[in-house]
């Protein structure tokens, strides 16, 4: 851990390389949202959706096997027939996006074969996860066809609660390794923990994880919820920051728990769901005869689903993306009134910018369709504002 307080300045020549490494990931995000978009319609338009469940039909249907497969079965088929083409043509995009550039910037650490375990890890971690959810939607499609989005809506709120408060008990371990801060840390952790509790926050413990292994990148959170809450810290923050820098940040992330930013988030997110699915389904009663599907609850409809899925994620995400930022700032502003260090709030996001390779200043187009927090130039001069102010 640094101790020195030095001044920390934005480095010039990093700044040119991230407005660089930023515009190459939009455009690598908009290459993935055109290809993953034109092969979900070419499943659609071109009836690829019919064709391939007519033939698990015939197979299942025509005595070719020894037994009936359930339609269960039917419908994992069909799911490994639309994603597994869909993966192995993402797959150079995903490699040169999250392997290959990244350390073309100096931004990653993580071997080849990390990245192969992770990818292995994901898809993993997807289908265990995902395929009975699925199960679980088109069981309510073929039970109750008309009220099934009202259902499915609850039942995927509720998951999303569950989920948020076991991930980083069941989840996040799967990918990184956590480990107490330990004796060399003894101060930092009282110190945390301290500030913790003035917050009025309950939390489980601080423990560090092994960014280093993957990126260079440094990064600090409060995960969890009620009794699994806990402050995780990167090795690579614990390296290169200060204890005043680390509280700071920690100060952040403590905002957004005692302004009951996850609860309210999931509070606006419920109703949002139920609207969704309401679309959805109202898209599928629209569209069954249009494309010859065989009902709602047709395997063949999942194309369209994810489809519709995409297209009404992408029409709110600048609606979340605002709604973020403004809870952002309230987490700075948090930060800065219960450390009382806004030198060392600047110096963090300025190392941050520094070290994470971020464009502090990107166009206000890009800000409001893709950022969720507020550019870290604007949230150094909010601080040097607050600070000038006297506050």
């Amino acid at each position: 851990m640094m101790n020195n307080n030095s001044p920390v300045n934005l480095n010039p020549e990093r700044q040119i390389r991230a407005r660089t490494y930023a515009r190459i990931r939009r455009r690598l995000l908009l290459l993935n949202l055109l290809l993953g978009s034109t092969y979900l319609l070419l499943w659609v338009l071109l009836d690829w959706s019919t064709g391939v469940r007519g033939a698990i039909t015939h197979v299942s249907d025509g005595g070719i096997l020894p037994f009936q497969p359930h339609w269960t079965t039917r419908l994992l088929i069909f799911t490994a027939a639309l994603s597994i083409p869909w993966s192995l043509i993402d797959l150079p995009l995903s490699f040169y996006s999250g392997y290959t550039l990244p350390h073309r910037f100096g931004l990653s650490n993580q071997t080849i074969l990390g990245w192969i375990s992770d990818q292995l890890k994901g898809t993993l971690l997807s289908g265990i996860i995902g395929a009975p959810l699925l199960i679980g939607m088109f069981a309510l499609l073929r039970g109750a066809p008309t009220t099934w989005w009202l259902w499915g809506a609850l039942g995927y709120s509720l998951f999303v609660i569950i989920l948020t408060a076991l991930a980083p008990v069941l989840l996040m371990p799967i990918f990184f390794k956590f480990k107490p801060l330990g004796e060399s840390y003894f101060d930092l952790e009282n110190r945390l923990l301290s500030l913790s509790e003035r917050a009025g926050t309950y939390v489980q413990g601080v423990y560090t994880f092994d960014m280093s292994r993957r990126t260079r990148a440094a990064n600090a959170a409060l995960t969890g919820l009620g009794r699994s809450r806990r402050i995780i810290l990167g090795d690579t923050l614990l390296e290169n920051f200060t204890e005043d820098e680390i509280e700071t940040v920690l100060a952040h992330e403590l905002a957004h728990h005692v302004h009951g930013d996850i609860p309210l988030g999931i509070a606006i997110q419920v109703p949002l769901t139920f609207l969704f699915f309401y679309l959805i389904h109202l898209v599928l009663d629209w569209t069954v005869p249009i494309l010859g599907l065989e009902g709602i609850a047709d395997p063949a409809s999942l194309p369209l689903l994810a489809l519709v899925f995409s297209g009404l994620g992408l029409v709110t995400m600048p609606l979340f993306n605002a709604w973020g930022r403004w809870r952002e700032r309230m987490a700075d502003d948090y930060a800065l009134q219960l450390t009382q260090k806004p030198g060392a709030f600047i110096a963090a996001m300025t190392r941050l910018a520094n070290q994470n390779l971020a464009d502090v200043d990107p166009d206000a187009w890009v800000v409001f369709l893709l950022h969720s927090h507020p550019p870290l130039r604007a949230r150094i001069d909010r601080a040097q504002a607050w600070s000038g102010a006297g506050q």
